[in-house]
């Protein structure tokens, strides 16, 4: 049956013994200790942090030992000098982790939180015991949805929805449940084979197919009802094969129509107000969940956005243009401890820079000609108990970066034209589309305040790099243009979805809303095609077009595309001498990435 390929095994995530893993369970970049600071600074630091243990790390950052707080108390309790140095204290064997090995030889060590440390022992995470039940309950999770798939799939056809029908890249029925089968009155054996407007009434599934476009609550009649209905495409590779019908529930009939009362009322009197197009009033509450995309790229974005909110940690977010580094800064504000408290958004490539550190910082009055009576706060102030974005921060002027380092370091800040200082308690995001390292060797950006911002590092893959996901992006947008401009929802043709699919999209999602947003405006006709892509996008989609339809040259591209990128990456471990970390920094890609690359290629390096 067509629904059981459905589930391609490559496609249910890591295999087991690597989907356990420390560096896929453990919190990332925790906060150490130096074996030169003293005890007391060490019970301050585990009170102010909420810690029960901290990495000891020497000059060099390499891992020397652990601080627990129970071994804290201890030599308090027997009368040792609070000022002893860490250094002092006699070292015993201690027990440490590195990222790939598994958390199951975690389980029979004695310490709840056990360091991570990279090739150099320099620590890179920490495992709490938190941590590896979080990992066994997911291991379980997946065992429990991968066993019996063929069980799963078949109970899901039954009894998730009132109704499923599947249909060929032709709008054949492959599959028709039981449930479908008594709402219409055909049976099973009946409706397999034939196609699917013989069977359902006013369906548009065969369209969905043509389409590639997915609609989910929209309302078909059937049988003489109003139901709610699921349409989604079925896709492999780059090809629409077929498309699933989802039957929701029926009997909507009065609601609907309550529900066309209310919106043609609403409609009429925005457009009084809104004559040419609606302003979308959305939830400023961004969470990851309302980020688009499930492909392994984002997904794995997304897991350490997660993680990274759980610490209080500086966050530094790198991508290019266009890629949402604003929308990951939001879900990490909304998922930290400080998600009651404001999110402050600062572009730093935008305030001239005689007006930075009074924007910054805030200011007196008096403290300049035209300064505000009772003078202003800045956006530290301003971000108290709560978040502060600074973005396109490898814009920043060398002198603000010099006292934004200040401030980051002692957590206090002073107004322009004040003598009194006032202290800083909020979670720093930072973001940047540059390259920061070489903004350092230029001598445009500070060292000291890259090390200070780059706690945690997150990148932001650009669009090209996770192509599964612009199907789904497409359709969203879409919509949400059609409803912003009061325009008849349109759709792609398979085709030109494909065709989209392609395009490098040098400006990530912004591009991609902004093509959406000429073709639903100035295309005239419902449906999208190959050909208004060459008027409206431009001259690289239209190159593209001319191999489109060649499943022989593209599978031939395809194929160099996969020799090229696997003798690049051999080439980048040889510069590394084996390094991997280094190797993912060379070929500009995140470490996880690259180690899911060298599984694809079978690289054993």
């Amino acid at each position: 049956m067509l629904i059981e390929g459905l589930i391609d095994n490559e496609e249910l995530g890591l295999g087991h013994e690597e989907f356990l893993q420390v560096k896929y369970w453990m919190t990332p970049s925790p906060y150490c200790i130096r074996h030169g600071q003293t005890l007391q600074e060490a019970g301050e630091m585990m009170n102010h942090l909420n810690v029960d243990s901290l990495p000891i790390i020497d000059e060099q950052d390499r891992l020397v030992g652990m601080i627990t707080l129970r071994k804290l108390l201890s030599y308090f309790i027997n009368g040792n000098d609070r000022q002893l140095p860490i250094s002092r204290i006699p070292k015993r064997n201690f027990a440490y982790m590195r990222a790939e090995d598994l958390i199951f030889s975690a389980a029979s060590l004695p310490c709840m939180e056990l360091p991570v440390v990279d090739e150099e022992e320099k620590v890179i995470g920490i495992l709490t015991s938190r941590d590896i039940v979080d990992g066994y309950t997911k291991l379980i999770l997946k065992l429990k949805q991968t066993e019996n798939s063929a069980e799963v799939l078949r109970i899901i056809l039954e009894r998730a929805y009132e109704g499923i029908a599947v249909v060929d890249k032709y709008g054949v029925l492959m599959e028709f449940n039981e449930a479908y089968s008594r709402f219409t009155g055909v049976r099973r054996e009946d409706a397999i084979g034939r196609h699917v407007t013989e069977v359902i009434d006013n369906t548009n599934l065969h369209q969905t197919v043509q389409t590639a476009t997915p609609e989910r609550g929209v309302i078909q009649r059937i049988q003489g009802q109003d139901m709610v209905v699921h349409r989604i495409p079925i896709w492999n590779k780059d090809e629409v094969v077929g498309a699933i019908g989802m039957l929701i529930f029926e009997g909507v009939s009065e609601v609907y129509k309550i529900y066309e009362s209310l919106q043609a009322t609403y409609v009429q009197e925005e457009k009084k107000h809104q004559p040419l197009s609606v302003e979308l009033k959305e939830d400023s509450r961004m969470t990851l969940d309302r980020i688009i995309g499930n492909s392994p790229e984002i997904s794995e974005v997304k897991r350490l956005a997660r993680r990274s909110a759980r610490t209080l940690a500086t966050v530094l977010i790198t991508g290019e243009s266009g890629t949402g580094k604003e929308m990951f800064a939001k879900s990490i504000h909304h998922l930290s401890p400080f998600s009651n408290g404001p999110f402050m958004s600062v572009n730093c490539g935008a305030i001239p820079e005689a007006l930075f550190e009074s924007e910054l910082f805030g200011y007196e009055e008096g403290a300049f000609t035209g300064a505000r009576k009772g003078g202003k706060p800045g956006k530290f102030e301003l971000a108290h108990n709560g978040t502060i974005f600074l973005d396109e921060i490898g814009e920043m002027p060398l002198m603000m970066q010099t006292k934004l380092l200040r401030v980051l370091q002692e957590k206090e800040a002073e107004r322009v034209g004040g003598c009194e200082k006032y202290r800083m308690n909020a979670r720093i995001i930072a973001a940047t589309n540059r390259n920061l390292k070489e903004s350092i060797k230029e001598g445009t950006f500070r060292e000291d305040l890259y090390y200070r911002l780059n706690i945690i590092e997150l990148q932001i893959p650009a669009l090209r790099e996770r192509r599964q996901d612009i199907p789904d992006l497409l359709s969203f947008y879409l919509e949400k243009v059609s409803t912003k401009y009061h325009l008849p929802k349109k759709s792609f043709t398979s085709d030109a979805i494909s065709f989209l699919c392609q395009h490098d999209w040098h400006g990530n999602i912004r591009e991609l809303v902004n093509s959406v947003e000429r073709l639903v405006t100035l295309v005239d006709s419902r449906t999208i095609e190959v050909h208004h892509l060459k008027q409206f996008i431009g001259e690289e989609t239209q190159n593209q077009q001319v191999t489109f339809h060649s499943h022989s040259l593209i599978d031939e591209a395809k194929d160099i595309g996969r020799k090229r990128e696997k003798e690049i990456i051999i080439d980048a471990l040889k510069e590394a001498a084996g390094n991997k970390k280094k190797a993912a920094e060379i070929l500009g890609i995140h470490r996880t990435t690259l180690y899911q690359k060298l599984k694809r290629h079978h690289i054993n390096f």
